[in-house]
């Protein structure tokens, strides 16, 4: 009896992982607020997971904001403003305004 229950329990533990959505997919798929994306950084999305260093030879119509990991950064909300927060490889992990 005890085989046939560790077998059912690996069988709904398979079966609910077949029932998992990827967090990506539903973000991507999320309406983006006007009023919140005053600064476009729902476009600029294709630069999460590339270098902080590359933002250095792009050319930017708003003010930008590249923020190393741990830095201290000043407390002023700007929605007009496109800021890039980085992680401890120094490669874009955010993309948001304010």
């Amino acid at each position: 009896m005890k085989y046939y229950g560790k077998i059912a329990f690996v069988a709904a533990l398979i079966a609910l992982a077949g029932c998992q959505s990827s967090g990506q997919k539903t973000a991507a798929n999320a309406p983006v607020d006007p009023e919140m994306d005053r600064c476009g950084a729902s476009e600029l999305q294709q630069y999460v997971g590339k270098p902080l260093t590359a933002l250095e030879t792009l050319r930017f119509e708003k003010p930008v904001r590249a923020i190393p990991y741990n830095s201290a950064v000043t407390m002023d909300f700007n929605l007009n403003r496109i800021n890039f927060l980085g992680d401890q490889q120094g490669n874009i992990t955010k993309v948001y305004c304010g």
